[in-house]
């Protein structure tokens, strides 16, 4: 693992040291400080202390139409204060965070990007761990299918049995669930795994994969196709002809199975959104305790220090909520989709 470290040096334009002294008297930002603890980056800071910056540069991956393919580390951009052949990170405008392509001319264009950024090298990581503990598991089992769970078995076979047998099995249907399970387990570890790691504050945790929507878009989808395509008959007919409800509610208006096919889809925009939203506001109430601490510290320093006593404590609690906050949300995420894959395969009954 490579780690950049850098400061100003003595070489730099006087302009440069002057811009950087002029960002630095300007009032805190809390929006910024938030947002950018939050967001995507291309590479994943570790810390700043004065003038220095620690961060573990990732690989930037683009296709320029007027230069071909680029490969170089995120540390040739200077955190963002310096270009190079050519490309550089948006400061403004709507591709602010992102790398264009400044030309010769002075066009600014946009560049195929397909980098190792902190929320894929992030993913990455979370996958790697997840093989790591189940090809593990799985291979004690193998090895020794009628001996006692040790280590790492014996910690996550009661998780594994409850996904299974309190989740798919109650939901999806006795003689089906087994179909599913691998896919339930997968959805239920995947989030929580990340969830937790996004709640350790530096490498490699820190990211805010969970709270990425299109990380939770991809797994709603992924929910949503497993459904359609395990759909029986009788999910169609009850979605086009509900039975029970009155005539004119169908003719010669389709009202009822116009409300249905909406809500096929309602189903897993509420899955993307709920668990997107839930983990975003909890990174985001944590980082606003902590920015009161400059807010107030902007006043008065004695002010700054004396509040910073209460929001590091209501920070402390809302990690402690957001580690409960990180199970329910794997719980709840993989229960409504087995509900879902239950309702698709519910036969007529007669």
């Amino acid at each position: 693992m490579v780690f950049a470290v850098q400061s100003l040096s003595a070489n730099e334009p006087v302009s440069s040291k002057n811009e950087e002294s002029r960002q630095k008297e300007e009032k805190f930002n809390p929006g910024e400080f938030i947002f950018e603890h939050i967001g995507d980056a291309y590479s994943w800071h570790i810390l700043t202390f004065r003038d220095y910056q620690l961060a573990i540069p990732l690989p930037v991956i683009l296709y320029s139409s007027h230069s071909g393919w680029h490969l170089f580390l995120s540390s040739k951009f200077h955190h963002g204060h310096s270009s190079y052949q050519g490309f550089e990170i948006a400061k403004e405008g709507g591709n602010k965070g992102q790398v264009v392509e400044k030309l010769e001319n002075g066009t600014i264009v946009t560049p195929i990007d397909i980098s190792i950024t902190k929320n894929v090298f992030a993913l990455l990581i979370s996958i790697t761990i997840i093989l790591w503990v189940f090809l593990s598991i799985a291979k004690n089992y193998k090895q020794k299918p009628n001996s006692a769970p040790t280590g790492m078995q014996s910690f996550l076979e009661p998780v594994i049995l409850f996904v299974r047998d309190d989740i798919a099995r109650p939901t999806i249907g006795e003689h089906k669930f087994e179909k599913y399970t691998p896919y339930l387990l997968t959805v239920f570890f995947f989030i929580l795994i990340n969830n937790l790691l996004g709640l350790f504050p530096t490498f490699p945790g820190g990211a805010n994969l969970t709270g990425n929507i299109a990380i939770t878009l991809v797994l709603a989808l992924s929910s949503f196709i497993i459904t359609i395509f395990s759909a029986k008959k009788n999910y169609w007919v009850h979605m086009v002809n509900t039975p029970g409800v009155p005539w004119w509610l169908k003719i010669p208006i389709p009202l009822i199975p116009l409300i249905e096919v909406m809500g096929m889809f309602i189903k897993p925009f509420v899955l993307m959104v709920r668990l997107f939203a839930n983990m975003l506001a909890g990174h985001i109430i944590a980082l606003g305790f902590f920015s009161l601490i400059f807010i107030f510290g902007a006043m008065n320093a004695y002010l700054g220090y004396s509040f910073s006593l209460f929001s590091v404590a209501f920070a402390i609690f809302m990690m402690m909520l957001e580690l409960l906050v990180a199970f329910i949300q794997a719980y709840v995420f993989t229960l409504l989709s087995a509900i879902y894959f239950g309702m698709a395969m519910e036969e007529e009954h007669h």
